[in-house]
């Protein structure tokens, strides 16, 4: 039977309920386009984007609206409502508990509804709207000396409204509370279309609550767990006792989304510490750290935050005092900290007064949510493994901070008893437990295990008086626990309010009241275990990727988001896609899915993600994988842009064409027909390559290691290579080629060919081998890159390639390894330029900074991506996004550098752009240090 045919018959029942569906959901959209000024977007792509949050639930909406204001949100309410359509609300995506998702309309708020409405010093206040994210607000109020006290470690990119719908806390709580401690009054719209403004005095309650509420004092003041900090489960109805001024905002906050949506709200802003110091305390394990943090609670501290050896393994350079686990206690000044690390009875402490050192420390506890989803344990190109992977699903209870230590020894012995293995951490000075666990959540007994365990850890939370959520809200996760916590009568109190507030359901409904099972609707079921989609779906949705405006530190990741603001256009959205594609219920056409590839189009293959990422999702490599497939057979190499064909395979053209090309790119429409955008002029072909030039001259050292004549050194910048042998000759260094022509297959990777890459890659192989195990030294960071890292994954089964894998050192690492004594040229004088990408997020960069160090050049290269990223900044629709990329880091570091400063970019594509779009010529470390040597020869210091 032909595709498109149907054979004639009956129609299914399925049939006719699929066509209702799609008729309803037309008429939904119709509606909503006709009474909303904002975005309405009910396409594949958008649904896919927002079928998961941070948690391990999936949800399908009907479509998605980016409102403008309030009264578009009254708008969507009155068009849902008509349709009987439910309504979420979502900010940044990043609750843990699902109640960022939705079967109905997904309300993005980020988008339009951002605002920072204003801000008064002198009150202390500010008004916002739901959209902001908090980042923003803290760096309005800077100036000012004043900061938004909650700060969760989400704070890039989590919103004020998603913070009060799960009245989220963060490190500082112990000093400045949770969110509902910082608000002053909410602007919220409920299901019905009715606009209240919520404060103390019972001002903007519902018609009903407070009836309700003077029913039900009894149960109020005695149902709830007394000497908790951190109870965040459930609604906060105690809040509308009279001794507790009947605070309709405070008590709304943590509803999740179910009882109203905010449109404004009026926070409270706090001083910031004049002289902040981070005190890190060390323990002989986690319980001791545990059972200390109650104990320095009267010294005052703004933080007290723990966490084990096990969470920080990955912590790399950053010192930590002896111990087996930590406390870090920011505390306001130099003898406030003196006063709390003497009376903290540690096993060592210190005292961080550098800012650098104290942002080192605390990325490891803000990477938490992520690093502790890493298990210890391999994984594979486009699959986890070996245990690798660990969850959310019992993520933030909270128990009275003095209970702590006894919890946490109880806590390990359940998993111990399950099998299970996780990472707790969290704040401790509060009494609140973060954890991820490597539950399958893809068999069924998994998940069965899941839920067994799921109810053991409940009771035991209640056994020490705690809350089954400490943070993060209850959403599925929890709710359907809350009896065991409240008992029933207090939780059906729960639903009666949910129905004064919302009687006709519309708003998040299956979150925190009437609940889902929480083994229900788990986004692995359905997934393949294997292949790009198990991989993606190892994207835990912290969002890390979302960060915007320009970076301010070395990360990369993720250069496209920034540069065009979409979710699409982030890590976790193309995560989220590939995700949806292996499912095949929204994305239905799988890798020739025409929404996968135009969201990774705009991926630069920065790598960024692998190194910036918490899980280190590895998107380049994902979307080598895509685009291998979706080109795949003939009809889709027929498909694939000419850029593939040319930039792609541009090694081959190189060597055999040679200088050849650049007569050939003179031609007319020349720059078309290779598949390159009218806005770039191709980079020359050298006259002499430089092999060439190696081969003809004399040396009469003994090899010391293989430098690696890459396809951009040797055709493209051979002056690059012939500076390299200079210095590593003057440093006592011998210097061989590999005996034939070799390619690491970059190109290939990056347009998807991999089954060309892996011929390249296993001919390579062949010319080096027997060659030896000494040091390969690879003066292109995007080719020491991918020998490191793609040419053992994609030859896994092949010993050579892990073992040239392991000999790639970099032109620094080589110089330190291998001439130790060696002393640089000094000189003297500043720098700028680039740090590449993928020596960022590969490589690393310890060895180049301390040969800058030494060479006397000061300064910091511009983090971030470039933009040119290989042939992506050559092809058509790519330059803006590859300019604005630019501008993120590398172009304002240009701008302000002084006229004598040395612009220096070790990757070809660096320079490349630099010289595109400033027309400044920069260099690679190497030429910059043999000029150094030959002016030192000219002036007669001789070396």
């Amino acid at each position: 039977m032909r595709r498109g045919l149907r054979h004639p018959g009956p129609v299914g029942t399925h049939e006719v309920r699929a066509q209702e569906r799609v008729g309803k959901a037309a008429g939904l959209a119709a509606g909503l386009r006709a009474a909303v000024a904002g975005e309405v977007d009910f396409s594949t792509t958008a649904r896919a984007l927002t079928t998961m949050d941070a948690s391990n639930y999936r949800r399908v909406p009907v479509g998605t609206v980016a409102p403008r204001d309030a009264d578009d949100v009254a708008a969507v309410l009155e068009v849902c409502r008509a349709h009987g359509t439910p309504v979420v609300a979502r900010g940044g995506g990043t609750s843990i508990g699902g109640q960022a998702t939705g079967t109905g309309i997904v309300l993005d708020l980020t988008r339009h509804m951002a605002g920072l409405v204003s801000l008064d010093p002198e009150a202390r206040t500010a008004v916002v709207r739901p959209g902001l994210v908090l980042d923003r607000l803290r760096e309005a109020a800077r100036p000012y000396g004043l900061t938004f006290g909650p700060d969760p470690s989400t704070h890039s990119r989590c919103t004020l409204g998603g913070m009060i719908g799960n009245n989220a806390c963060g490190a500082h709580s112990v000093a400045w509370g949770t969110t509902a401690d910082n608000v002053r009054s909410l602007d919220v719209m409920t299901y019905r279309g009715e606009r209240l403004t919520l404060g103390r005095d019972g001002r903007g309650a519902p018609v009903g609550l407070g009836d309700l509420v003077d029913r039900n004092l009894a149960l109020l003041r005695t149902g709830y767990p007394q000497g908790l900090p951190r109870r965040i489960s459930g609604y906060a109805l105690d809040a509308l006792l009279p001794e507790r001024g009947v605070d309709v905002a405070r008590a709304f906050c943590g509803s999740e989304g179910t009882l109203g949506v905010v449109t404004e709200a009026t926070v409270r802003l706090v001083p910031l510490p004049t002289e902040p110091v981070l005190v890190v305390l060390g323990y002989a394990d986690e319980s001791a750290a545990a059972e200390a943090a109650v104990g320095l609670l009267p010294y005052g501290p703004l933080t007290v935050e723990g966490m084990a050896a096990d969470l920080v393994r990955g912590a790399g350079a950053v010192r930590l005092p002896r111990g087996g686990a930590w406390l870090f206690c920011e505390v306001d000044g130099e003898g406030a900290a003196r006063r709390l690390a003497g009376a903290a009875d540690a096993v060592d402490s210190a005292v961080v007064k550098d800012p650098a050192g104290q942002r080192a420390l605390w990325r490891i506890r803000e990477d938490a949510a992520g690093t502790a989803t890493r298990m210890p344990g391999g994984t594979s190109r486009t699959e986890s493994g070996g245990g690798g992977e660990a969850w959310p699903g019992w993520e933030d209870c909270a128990v009275p901070p003095a209970r702590l230590g006894a919890y946490l020894r109880e806590f390990r012995s359940l998993l111990r008893e399950f099998g299970l293995r996780g990472v707790p951490y969290g704040h401790f000075g509060d009494g609140c437990v973060h954890v991820r666990i490597d539950f399958d959540l893809w068999t069924e007994k998994g998940v069965r295990d899941f839920r067994r365990f799921s109810e053991a850890v409940a009771d035991l939370v209640v056994a020490h008086g705690g809350s089954l959520s400490g943070e993060h809200g209850d959403g599925q996760a929890r709710a359907e626990l809350l009896p065991k916590m409240y008992g029933e009568e207090l939780v059906g109190l729960f639903g009666a309010v949910k129905d004064v507030w919302d009687p006709d359901g519309g708003l998040n409904p299956g979150m925190l009241v009437r609940p889902r099972r929480l083994d229900e609707g788990l986004r692995f079921e359905g997934l393949p275990l294997v292949g790009v989609g198990r991989a993606a779906a190892k994207c835990v949705g912290v969002a890390k990727c979302r960060v915007d405006g320009p970076s301010s530190g070395p990360e990369v990741m993720c250069p496209s988001y920034r540069a065009t603001g979409e979710e699409k256009h982030s890590t976790r959205g193309r995560a989220r896609l590939l995700h949806e594609m292996a499912l095949g219920e929204v994305i239905t056409d799988g890798w020739r899915s025409e929404e996968v590839r135009e969201a990774l189009d705009l991926c630069l293959s920065c790598k960024g993600c692998r190194s910036d990422c918490p899980v280190g999702v590895d998107m380049a490599a994902y979307k080598a994988e895509f685009l291998d497939r979706h080109y795949a057979g003939l009809l889709g190499h027929l498909r694939r842009p000419r850029s593939h064909w040319t930039m792609g395979r541009l090694p081959g053209w190189l060597a055999h064409f040679g200088r050849g090309l650049n007569a050939a790119m003179r031609l007319p429409f020349a720059a078309r027909l290779a598949g390159v955008t009218p806005e770039r002029t191709m980079p020359r072909v050298a006259e002499r390559p430089f092999v060439s030039w190696f081969a003809e001259r004399a040396s009469n050292r003994p090899p010391t290691l293989t430098l690696w004549p890459d396809t951009f050194t040797n055709h493209l910048a051979p002056e690059v290579g012939q500076a390299a042998v200079r210095v590593l000759e003057d440093a006592g260094l011998g210097v061989e080629l590999p005996p034939g022509r070799v390619c690491c297959g970059l190109t290939y990777v990056s347009t998807g060919q991999l089954g060309a890459a892996r011929k390249v890659m296993r001919r390579t192989l062949d010319v080096v081998d027997g060659r030896g195990t000494g040091p390969v030294v690879v003066l292109e960071p995007s080719c020491a890159a991918t020998l490191r890292t793609d040419l053992p994954e994609l030859l896994p089964d092949d010993p050579r390639a892990a073992r040239l894998a392991a000999s790639v050192r970099t032109f620094a690492e080589a110089l330190e390894t291998l001439a130790p004594e060696w002393e640089p040229p000094r000189l003297d004088r500043p720098v700028t330029g680039q740090t590449h990408c993928h020596q960022h997020a590969v490589l690393g960069d310890a060895a180049e900074r301390r040969l800058r160090e030494r060479a006397g050049l000061e300064g910091e290269l511009a983090g971030g991506c470039c933009g040119l990223a290989g042939n992506f900044g050559f092809e058509p629709g790519h330059y803006e996004v590859s300019v604005a990329c630019a501008e993120d880091q590398l172009l304002p570091s240009l701008r302000t550098a002084a006229t004598h400063t040395a612009v220096l970019a070790d990757g070809f594509s660096c320079r490349t752009q630099i010289g595109d779009l400033t027309g400044t010529r920069a260099r690679h470390m190497a030429e910059v240090l043999a000029e150094g040597l030959a002016e030192g020869l000219d002036t007669g210091e001789g070396r």
